[in-house]
């Protein structure tokens, strides 16, 4: 997967982590990992930077937690998803009519 690509997923997952409950830069790195991502302590901290920046996640300390700006972001994200899941998935006899 293309670094530009894997970055959003990696977003999408830090967002949604940090809905459950405050996320920090080591577990997400094992938590990517797990899930199959090539990612270095460096990629992982660019992207909670940005979430932070992007008034999506709130610093303290070494954790972070989602602002109302990212779990409206979480909700769009879902709602997207959840359409193109059901699209791209389908079957591809299901695709072809």
């Amino acid at each position: 997967m293309r670094a530009d690509v894997q970055n959003l997923f990696i977003r999408i997952h830090m967002l949604h982590n940090a809905g459950m409950e405050d996320i920090n830069m080591g577990d997400m790195l094992l938590l990517l990992e797990k899930h199959g991502y090539k990612v270095a302590e460096r990629e992982v901290k660019q992207e909670l930077e940005r979430l932070t920046e992007d008034n999506f996640l709130t610093p303290h300390d070494d954790q972070y937690s989602i602002t109302g700006a990212g779990i409206e972001e979480l909700k769009e994200i879902r709602t997207v998803l959840h359409g193109l899941c059901s699209e791209v998935l389908q079957p591809e006899a299901e695709q072809t009519r």
